[in-house]
């Protein structure tokens, strides 16, 4: 997913750091730890009447927001980042972008604004995680996909609306990637039924949805002698909002290109 050719490290603020979906949880969140990393918070956007923080100017769109801020952090809908993509693309502002349930009508549109200013596009900015994602890839290019089935366990609050989540699906890329496949040629989820013998070398996807989880996800490759596990469990949504104003300081200054949460924390 990164482009290569960043310029040095990430140059200082001028402007700050905006917030869509500033009302929302994780945008409360990422205001808080981009005011404790002593950056300032330009505004933000959200839905018309959303309760926002105090202090924070709200602005009456992305391209309004884009035009006063450096980057632009966003989780929103997917039903957004259409437009919201068209309109980073003409501002020169860069993104920082964690929503998921993308459709790949939404993934191109990343990728066409990704050729005019720096975006950082991550299922999960958890440094947790992205070191979960790196094992998941070497793990799965060692262990033959013949013997070792790959499934993947996920679970969220009741009130996550996409599924398998952001995370889950890029675990799946990862082992994909791993063992040199298309993860939508090998994707198996939602069984139900008489489904038949499990397909060698597929990759499943099981989700959870109950109560206020914040994030569970567990990796297994299991083979008819052993069994490998992975998981990562997400107990407070501040440890994304701290990676994703890490991500916020680190792209500005960058190049246009698609980066990821790997290029932030120096793994790629």
């Amino acid at each position: 997913m990164a482009r290569r050719g960043a310029i040095g490290k990430g140059m200082g603020m001028h402007r700050g750091i905006g917030v869509a979906g500033i009302a929302g949880r994780m945008g409360r969140l990422v205001a808080e730890e981009a005011l404790a990393a002593a950056t300032k918070v330009t505004g933000g956007i959200d839905r018309p009447g959303a309760e926002t923080p105090a202090g924070i100017a709200v602005l009456p769109d992305m391209a309004a927001l884009a035009a006063i801020s450096d980057v632009v952090v966003e989780f929103t809908h997917a039903s957004s980042v259409q437009a919201h993509a068209r309109a980073i693309a003409a501002s020169q502002c860069a993104w920082v972008l964690g929503t998921t349930g993308l459709s790949p009508e939404d993934e191109a549109a990343v990728a066409e604004a990704a050729k005019h200013v720096a975006v950082v596009h991550a299922p999960n900015f958890s440094p947790g995680v992205n070191l979960v994602l790196a094992l998941a890839e070497k793990m799965a290019a060692a262990l033959p996909a013949e013997t070792y089935d790959a499934e993947i366990v996920e679970m969220h609050h009741r009130q996550k609306v996409d599924a398998p989540s952001g995370t889950a699906v890029g675990m799946g890329r990862a082992v994909a990637k791993g063992r040199g496949v298309n993860l939508a040629d090998v994707t198996e989820s939602g069984r139900d039924g008489h489904t038949g013998a499990r397909k060698t070398g597929a990759i499943g996807f099981a989700a959870l949805r109950g109560g206020q989880v914040v994030g569970e996800h567990t990796l297994i490759f299991a083979a008819g002698t052993e069994h490998i596990t992975l998981t990562h469990r997400a107990f407070d949504r501040r440890a994304f909002a701290t990676g994703a104003v890490r991500a916020a300081l680190w792209v500005q200054g960058r190049q246009p290109g698609l980066y990821s949460m790997m290029d932030v924390l120096g793994m790629t």
